[in-house]
């Protein structure tokens, strides 16, 4: 096998977005464009990548990191013009070079090693990924001759009334002998309407030498897609979004409404466990067997263990462990970690905090910046007071502890094991373990009352 080299063109400013967000950074089912394909690319078993970057390349950077070498395109002046900024990285190195666009994150490293073997096997100079296409308008036409071998490639404006008939159309994916690719370059010119150097013209300087050009024609039209718009956007997401449901119900998870259901490309999802409709997960979320998630729940780069509930809930950068419910209507924000057994009930929101296992806190509280121990009853209405206006404060409630309906635990503040705190309560000091503390003026009625407010 030769060496294998990659250029990602990535330059474009993509106006027909219409967004302030530089085009290849557009996510499709929560990652990046342009992370699709590194990703993809990636697995193809690759010397070098070399990503040609131009507007918003600081963005396209921060998103990549290290993971590519790039080249600057300060002017977009064609396709043949951005692969020849690789050409410091590229041009003295033998082997085989895959040129793909940072906007076509459909397409899968199982296609891309299929064209490079098929390129190796038939020792061409070029060889294009094609596909058939329903509906072929606009596509350059791959015309083939008696004997299958790819003759020329027409433009559609170019093309006669019998090449429009040709539903075989050019991807723009190519694979190159990358001696070869950087030398036909040279003779590119730009004598076009746009005064543009366009990479196509590669093929037919190599035809017109002799040298061997081949197509693979890969079976699923889809991965070729390319986002140019909002609308080719929102086909990208849907077409990825069936991908990744076929994937994880043929991996043991149930999904009930697929049409409804949204998972990142990158979450990973144990065996019998159920996503009911409306379910969103998204970043690196990896959730255990048993569980049922949804309906209408929104998971982000959290941990779920197994057998747990989730029910109508967000859960947000946080660890959630064995048979835990959560929900309905509960929020869980970044940092906290839910131990097993522990129930998070409706209306309450979890920030930044612990809860041990077998904890429950069942409605309408706000538990923030707390330890929270084994076994402890947060009645309903709790609250840890824990901004004073400039700082945050730690509350630690410790095992065993009962707090009891509508109370305040202003932090910092610790209440100890197995210790009553009397509903209606507001803490501002410790309570001691096996305490009951209340905290709470004493009742008063006043009777008659009413009738002496009367008489006057």
């Amino acid at each position: 096998m030769s060496n294998r080299f990659a250029v990602i063109l990535a330059a474009g400013q993509g106006t027909r977005m219409k967004s302030k967000l530089y085009k290849v950074l557009h996510p499709v089912c929560g990652k990046p464009m342009i992370q699709h394909v590194v990703d993809q690319v990636s697995g193809v078993g690759l010397e070098k990548i070399v990503t040609i970057i131009g507007h918003g390349a600081d963005a396209v950077k921060d998103q990549l990191g290290n993971q590519v070498t790039y080249a600057l395109q300060n002017e977009q002046l064609g396709t043949g013009h951005a692969v020849m900024q690789a050409e410091a990285e590229l041009a003295e190195e033998k082997g085989v070079t895959i040129v793909v666009c940072g906007d076509t994150p459909l397409i899968t490293s199982e296609t891309m090693e299929a064209l490079m073997e098929h390129h190796e096997h038939t020792q061409a100079k070029v060889t294009i990924l094609t596909a058939n296409a329903s509906d072929p308008t606009g596509y350059g036409r791959i015309v083939r001759n008696a004997e299958g071998a790819v003759e020329r490639i027409v433009e559609h404006k170019d093309a006669t009334e019998h090449e429009r008939e040709i539903s075989e159309i050019n991807t723009g994916t190519y694979c190159f002998d990358n001696a070869s690719l950087f030398a036909a370059l040279k003779q590119v010119g730009n004598d076009n309407v746009q005064g543009e150097y366009y990479l196509p013209d590669v093929i037919e300087i190599l035809q017109r030498q002799g040298e061997v050009v081949s197509a693979y024609q890969t079976d699923t039209f889809s991965e070729t897609l390319g986002v140019n718009d909002r609308v080719a956007l929102s086909q990208a997401e849907q077409v990825m979004k069936q991908r990744i449901n076929e994937r994880l119900m043929r991996a043991g998870v149930t999904i009930v409404d697929p049409d409804h259901t949204y998972v990142s490309s990158d979450a990973q999802i144990g065996q019998d466990t159920v996503l009911l409709p409306g379910t969103v997960i998204q970043g690196e979320t990896v959730i255990g067997d048993d569980c049922t998630i949804g309906p209408h729940t929104e998971i982000i780069d959290s941990t779920v263990g197994d057998r747990t509930k989730l029910k109508q809930s967000v859960i947000h950068q946080s660890q959630i462990g064995n048979d835990v419910n959560v929900g309905p209507f509960a929020h869980i924000r970044p940092s906290s970690e839910i131990h097993d057994e522990v129930k998070i009930g409706n209306f309450v929101e979890v920030k930044k905090s612990v809860f041990g296992n077998r904890s429950k806190a069942s409605h309408l509280s706000y538990i923030g910046d707390a330890n929270v121990g084994e076994d402890v009853n947060l009645g309903c209405g709790s609250i840890t007071v824990n901004y004073d206006g400039e700082n945050k404060h730690l509350t630690t409630i410790e095992d065993g502890a009962f707090i009891g309906c509508n109370t305040n635990l202003v932090a910092p503040v610790t209440v100890g094991k197995q210790a009553y705190v009397a509903a209606g309560s507001t803490i501002t000091n410790d309570v001691p373990g096996q305490a009951l503390s209340i905290a709470r003026a004493r009742q008063t009625n006043k009777e008659g009352y009413v009738t002496k407010k009367n008489d006057k």
